[in-house]
This record gives structure tokens, C-alpha cells and sequence, in this order.
């Protein structure tokens, strides 16, 4: 997948993201939000990264999308689309904009994109996210752009501060 909109483009990810990966992968501060536990070596992402260019979502049941600006290339985040349930027809989706290029709209893109991909082209009925209730911007996104509310799930993340709650956003085959 190669597509564009506006100011970004979503890729299928390369060996030379192997490097960025392993920044943000590694960053301890996005561990809350994910259920890393960890860190990741080079070669566990390398292998990851080589996976993902030998077998496609349906083998996989997930795919890694890199985020690049439009005018320059640079790669600026992530989109994630896990936990593929093919039978009840939905899909998980991760989003991750790097903080130097947080605020410009780009996750919006992104997310219009991801749409695209999985409402059009894969034809699935929900795609949906968990969304910590503290992340304002997140949850202030999801809902300009019509997500609805499917519940709160308590006390879900284990956080430095304590338990923190988690939205569940799901958005439906138009």
C-alpha cells in the first residue's frame, strides 16, 4: 500500500525505518499507552520488519504502515492495525505521530487513510481504538472525526500515577 492524502503518504515499512523503529519502539514514556514491557532488540525488529515484506494482513492478522510527510518523505509516525478478527469482521488500530510533528494535523490524515484501507479496499465493518482518558488529543480527534464512545474499560492501564481508564472508539462501515 502506497497511498496519499494531503500532506502525508502512508508505506508499507522498509528495512531503513529499522533505525526509528528502534528509537520509538524503545522510548519507556509510549510504554503506558501499548503493552510494551520491554525493550526491543534490532534484531527482533528487523525480523518484524522483514515479516511484514514477506506475508501480508491476512497471514499476519496485523500491518505496520509508516507515516512520511508528503513534501520531503521524512517518516513521522506509525499507524498499527492489529488484532484482525476476520470472522467478526474489525480491526485494532495503533496511531503514532512523533512529537516534533505533533499539533499539524497529520493523525487526522492518517486516520482518513487508514479509513480508506480498511472501510474500502478490505471491506471490513469496524475499526476500532483504545484511547487512555487522560489523552486529551487523542480522544478530542477521534470524536471531530465521529468515532463513537463503545464504553469505558476501568482501571485498564497500569500507570507510574496508579490505574488510569481507557475509551473505546469505534468507528462503523459507512
Amino acid at each position: 500500500m502506497n497511498s496519499k492524502h494531503g500532506n502525508i503518504r502512508l508505506r508499507a515499512v522498509e528495512p531503513q525505518d529499522l533505525e526509528l523503529l528502534y528509537l520509538w519502539e524503545n522510548d519507556p514514556a509510549l510504554w503506558e499507552t501499548g503493552n510494551t514491557r520491554q525493550p526491543y532488540s534490532r534484531y527482533a525488529l528487523k525480523e518484524y520488519i522483514n515479516q511484514q515484506l514477506v506475508n501480508d494482513i491476512y497471514e499476519n492478522l496485523q500491518l505496520r504502515l509508516m507515516i512520511t510527510e508528503s513534501k520531503d518523505e521524512v517518516t513521522i509516525g506509525t499507524v498499527d492495525l492489529f488484532d484482525f478478527d476476520i470472522h467478526n469482521s474489525r480491526i485494532a488500530l495503533g496511531l503514532y505521530i512523533d512529537t516534533n510533528y505533533r499539533g499539524k494535523g497529520y493523525a487526522r490524515e492518517a486516520l482518513h487513510l487508514v479509513e480508506e484501507y480498511v472501510f474500502g479496499f478490505l471491506k471490513i465493518n469496524q475499526l476500532y481504538c483504545h484511547i487512555a482518558s487522560g489523552n486529551t488529543a487523542s480522544r478530542t480527534m477521534f470524536e471531530k472525526e465521529q468515532y463513537q464512545s463503545g464504553g469505558i474499560l476501568r482501571n485498564w492501564i497500569k500507570t507510574q500515577g496508579g490505574f488510569e481508564d481507557v475509551i473505546v472508539f469505534q468507528r462503523f462501515i459507512k
